[in-house]
């Protein structure tokens, strides 16, 4: 009976993941036809309906999702294993899938990245950038980089950078019209460069701490971006005052088109760090990266 099931099992684990028999015959490298025959020969032996199927998409039934959940974490440890023995060879080797923020992904983890890539040739690393705060569980990464305070408890933390501050910041030409915020609470008067957190939908409130009290502002300005160097760039060129990493716009200070405002206000706070489930048993290949990233 294991033996008849074993290939269609793993099959299936593919199909309740994906909730899609297109994506699951593709990762798989069989016909669509195929798959969906061999699910229907699996329901058959084992005499239970394991697949909701639509026009549309596929999804695991009640009895499914109980199989789902149950043979999961014993494929990960037998495909754990698997890498365990392929790590014995001389060169180590394997994937890594990995979610970053946009700004540590460019000041931390690309820089660090680059040169590990060259001198591990059989380590694959795919870092998917996305400023939400992305479950690494549901979405099968093998680790995220978070700030300090935003990783989960129950998580493995490596700290991979240093402190970190921002900074609000203007043109001078801005500053001139409009006038320099003494006060958090000033800005409400200026025009903002907001940002739409990707996670809730909302914008972004402006976060700052003065004689150890914790104060959020909501900002208002005539342009939203979520993308880092346009709003330094909206900034730089007068658009409104910008709330950034304070190490993103020290060279736009220096030379004198930004201005650094309510630095008092700007404390400094916990870094990035890089985050895994304690459960997990990882690869060489993945104990190697967090060497290569630790701080």
């Amino acid at each position: 009976m294991l033996k008849d099931n074993i290939n269609d099992l793993i099959s299936f684990m593919v199909v309740a993941r994906e909730r899609s028999f297109t994506r699951a015959a593709a990762q798989l490298g069989v016909s669509q036809s195929a798959l969906s025959h061999a699910m229907r020969n699996l329901e058959s032996r084992l005499d239970v309906r394991l697949l909701t199927r639509t026009t549309r998409n596929v999804a695991p039934t009640e009895a499914g999702e109980k199989l789902y959940q149950r043979l999961s974490p014993h494929l990960q440890e037998i495909a754990q294993e698997i890498a365990a023995l392929r790590d014995s060879r001389e060169r180590p080797a394997g994937n890594i899938r990995l979610t970053a923020g946009e700004h540590a992904m460019n000041t931390i983890i690309w820089p660090r990245i680059k040169p590990f890539m060259q001198q591990y040739p059989d380590i694959h690393i795919e870092v998917t950038v996305d400023n939400g705060l992305t479950d690494i569980v549901d979405e099968r990464f093998d680790a995220g980089i978070r700030l300090g305070e935003q990783v989960a408890r129950d998580m493995i933390a490596v700290r991979i950078g240093p402190d970190m501050r921002m900074a609000v910041v203007g043109s001078p030409d801005y500053l001139a019209s409009h006038g320099v915020p003494q006060t958090p609470h000033d800005l409400q008067q200026h025009r903002c460069i907001n940002m739409r957190l990707p996670t809730k939908g909302g914008l972004y409130a402006w976060e700052f701490e003065h004689d150890g009290e914790p104060l959020r502002v909501r900002v208002e300005g005539q342009l939203t971006l979520n993308c880092l160097p346009q709003r330094i760039e909206a900034a730089e060129a007068g658009l409104g005052l910008a709330y950034v990493p304070e190490d993103t716009i020290a060279e736009g200070v220096a030379a004198g088109r930004l201005q650094h405002v309510l630095a008092d206000w700007c404390v400094p706070f916990a870094g990035y760090y890089l985050y895994y489930p304690s459960r997990r048993q990882h690869t060489t290949a993945f104990a190697l990266l967090v060497e290569t990233l630790r701080y």
